[in-house]
């Protein structure tokens, strides 16, 4: 294992290797060496540092299921805990994953706010509110960097939506950009001193955001800033970045700076002390994070379970959002359950695009069940499609025709038929992203396995990507065309692609030599050398009653069901937005079918962000639970039973009609996308609009019952309360505190968060809590931070709209 370092360089060491330096030197170094990782001088004891995605998990330097990683739940999943101890715990797991995959910098956390429930990648980031968000994402940098990784809040700033993502450009009042965007990274800056700041690929009122002042004010200026500033993937696109805070560009070894930069210093278009300062925050990053020689000391590894945090996050992380006094079952009274759904089998346990790891294993809903009830019978029917396009192929199905053991035969060919590169693959979902694989040389990918099916019938066998590809089955061309993705995004066409299939009729047991091959493309930029293939099925959605019929039937027959709901890859993914919060197929016909003949149907959300809910007062007990991880079917189990606290609560408002959504556009108008509600989103433009929602921000439901007394305001920065746990069995409680003033002279909020704290009491306790208030509670940007004199109202409770107690403070 590498050494790292939880010591900061000092100016002084670090110049004088600075001032060893070339400018061809200098210059190198900024630019990373391949898609992953920054270059080496070994001259001055500098090796590459490697930087991997996440940010719920670390994938490392290769996208390869032969080195699996952890899969934590999602980020909404976290930010639903509400709690500052589980976001910290995250970051070192996190950071325990890195270190064991030899990478230095972890890509997250993503703590881009949810602006409208529309945006495509609304599960990767935290909340709809900026103080939520600060507080969770300074505990999960923290984390990270204890262990001498770097962390990296992103993205930096006003990347709350993915339609054109690369180009557009975001008008925002600079009153919302303090008050609510740039608050959101202000603590992890500030207080956890994070490492890095990941600059975003729109532009901010005009300027890109590599380009843009913001990376210098307030981020240098005034909160202090001495990480290093590394650009999103093919963000960073002319020279004048480089005149700004903009410090690492990725990836490597082609981009915007190179010689061309060298040749900008020399002819004095940009001076070199700005390339100096840029260097020195590099060598400082590499200090902390080990990869500078003489510097720093080994951090002490913690013991710590990661599969099993990853299902205490995930329990404390659902949110049990209606309950008709269904929960929690009782294991012994069970003796049959129906568990239903696409997604109790095939479950989400993370969002699409970079986000994505790769777990060793993952236990779905149904498995999790199965495991915790031995003596019931768990019946399953799959109820509803959910999947779009092709999914890839179970790898008990698969042999690999060269090996014959399990898995598949990828090869690359030259425009000659000629092999470059070939490897045995246990997968048949397959990315590569930086690697060993020649994707620039190759004019042809094949891919080869032996499919032998469970089950007799017509299958849609097909391959998702982009590009002309031909299927094969037994040496037979079934069909040739091409595949084109919806829009210009590029890496959204690599992560989430478009599928193609024919209908193939197969026999159990009876084995299939499929085929694929794809033509690549001849591509220019950062993302030239990437490519990403699935050879599998598509769903069959020829009955889709039948499907209905078969889940109710099962429905009836048990003592309780269990129906799963959720979205697939092509609804919350990285690259694009939604177009709808509707749940994908028939998925509200079955629920409303199911409950008609159990009235002791769960409904459990396999979501990452907001979807409607138009049966939600038809069922007993409805339970969100997010991209769980791979430990999501045991979470979801120990919840169900009891086993476990459902201990989330709603980071953002649920809707009851997309039409009620007071702010929800997320698509550009030439090129543009104007934040008009200012400081007004989330909770707050509901509050507004006098708007019911579905469920309110902050509301979440648990296993016993809560009274608070006493809020009293000890000082402008702290509230006191007393909290009793009045039910008969040990719970979690997150009180939240909101502050008001109706009568100011600034357009404010209905109320906003000011604080909160989670406790944890035994039934019949009590306990006196302090809750510590944003330090920007009651201040107010224009053209720097007020505070306007008078009375503030504060206001406790369980969620935004549920605050029985309040309390007055006076500011001079």
């Amino acid at each position: 294992m590498r050494t790292v370092t939880r010591v900061r360089s000092t100016p002084a060491d670090l110049g004088e290797l600075l001032g060893r330096l070339t400018l061809e030197e200098k210059v190198r170094i900024l630019t990373g060496q391949d898609f992953w990782s920054t270059h080496p001088l070994p001259a001055i004891g500098l090796r590459s540092m490697v930087l991997s995605d996440g940010p719920s998990g670390v994938r490392g330097a290769v996208w390869d299921e032969r080195d699996p990683s952890l899969n934590l739940p999602s980020a909404t999943a976290l930010s639903s805990s509400w709690d500052l101890a589980v976001a910290h715990r995250y970051g070192v797991v996190c950071a325990l994953e890195a270190r064991r995959k030899g990478v230095d910098v972890a890509l997250g956390p993503t703590i881009n706010l949810h602006r409208s429930p529309l945006g495509g990648r609304h599960f990767e980031a935290f909340s709809e509110d900026p103080v939520l968000t600060a507080e969770l994402a300074a505990a999960y940098v923290a984390g990270v960097q204890e262990l001498g990784v770097g962390a990296t809040p992103k993205h930096y700033v006003a990347n709350d939506f993915e339609t054109d993502r690369f180009t557009a450009d975001v008008e925002v009042g600079d009153r919302a950009l303090r008050e609510v965007y740039l608050l959101a990274f202000e603590k992890a800056v500030v207080e956890s001193q994070a490492w890095l700041v990941m600059s975003a690929y729109n532009s901010i009122n005009g300027a890109t955001a590599s380009e843009n002042e913001l990376l210098e004010t307030p981020l240098n200026s005034e909160w202090g800033f001495d990480g290093v500033v590394v650009s999103d993937w093919t963000a960073v696109r002319s020279l004048e970045s480089a005149k700004h805070s903009q410090d690492l560009a990725m990836p490597g070894p082609v981009g915007a700076w190179g010689d061309a930069l060298v040749e900008a210093v020399r002819s004095g278009e940009i001076e070199e002390v700005a390339i100096d300062r840029k260097v020195l925050r590099v060598l400082g990053l590499a200090a902390r994070v080990g990869a500078l020689e003489g510097f720093g000391k080994p951090a002490e590894v913690p013991q710590v379970d990661g599969l099993a945090f990853t299902r205490t996050a995930a329990a404390e992380g659902s949110v049990l959002l209606r309950n008709d006094g269904e929960l929690p079952w009782t294991p012994g009274t069970l003796r049959r359950v129906a568990v239903i759904g696409h997604n109790a089998r095939d479950a989400r346990t993370q969002g699409g695009g970079s986000a994505t790891v790769i777990p060793s294993s993952v236990v779905s809903p149904l498995d999790g069940l199965r495991d915790a009830l031995p003596g019931a019978d768990v019946t399953y029917s799959l109820g509803a499609v959910v999947q779009e396009g092709v999914a890839e192929l179970p790898l008990a199905t698969m042999t690999n025709p060269e090996t014959g053991r399990p898995g598949a035969r990828a090869r690359f060919l030259d425009a000659d038929g000629t092999e470059l590169f070939a490897e045995d693959r246990f997968s048949s979902a397959l990315v590569y992203l930086g690697g060993d694989a020649p994707v620039t040389e190759t004019a042809v990918f094949e891919f080869r396995t032996t499919y032998t099916p469970a089950e007799s019938g017509r299958v849609l066998l097909g391959f998702a990507s982009v590009g002309h590809g031909r299927i094969f089955a037994d040496g037979m061309l079934l069909h040739e065309a091409t595949a084109v993705p919806a829009g210009t995004d590029l890496g959204a066409a690599i992560l989430s692609p478009p599928s193609i299939s024919v209908p193939l009729d197969v026999t159990a047991g009876r084995p299939v030599d499929v085929r694929v091959e794809l033509d690549l493309p001849t591509r220019a930029g950062g993302l030239g050398n990437a490519l990403s293939i699935t050879v599998g099925i598509e769903p069959d959605r020829s009955d889709p009653q039948a499907l209905i019929d078969e889940a109710v039937a099962a429905a009836r027959a048990a003592d309780v069901a269990v129906v799963v709901v959720g979205t697939n890859s092509q609804v919350e993914s990285e690259g694009y937005d939604r177009t709808t919060l509707a749940l994908p197929g028939r998925q509200d016909d079955l629920v409303r079918a199911v409950a008609a003949v159990n009235p002791r149907t769960v409904v459990v959300v396999n979501a990452g962000s907001p979807v409607l809910l138009p049966w939600r007062g038809e069922v007993a007990a409805l339970l969100v639970t997010y991209f769980g991880g791979q430990e999501y079917g045991n979470a979801l189990a120990d919840v169900l039973l009891g086993v476990a606290e459902p201990g989330g609560r709603l980071p953002t408002t649920w809707p009851r009609a997309e039409s009620d959504v007071p702010v929800i556009d997320v698509t550009p108008r030439h090129g543009v996308v104007r934040y008009d509600e200012g400081i007004h989103l989330g909770y707050r433009a509901w509050l507004r609009a006098a708007t019911e929602p579905a469920f309110e921000f902050g509301h979440g439901l648990g296993y016993t019952t809560w009274e608070l007394s006493g809020l009293r305001a000890i000082d402008p920065s702290s509230v006191a309360l007393t909290v009793r746990n009045t039910g008969d069995r040990a719970g979690k409680h997150v009180v939240q505190v909101y502050a008001e003033r109706p009568e100011s002279t600034v357009d404010r909020p209905v109320r906003w968060l000011a604080g909160f704290a989670v406790v944890r009491l035994e039934p019949g306790r009590r306990r006196e809590i302090t809750v510590q208030l944003h330090h920007h509670t009651f201040d107010h940007w224009d053209d720097g931070w007020n505070t306007e004199a008078g009375t503030f109202t504060l206001r406790a409770g369980s969620s935004v709209t549920d605050l029985p107690l309040s309390t007055g403070i006076q500011l001079p």
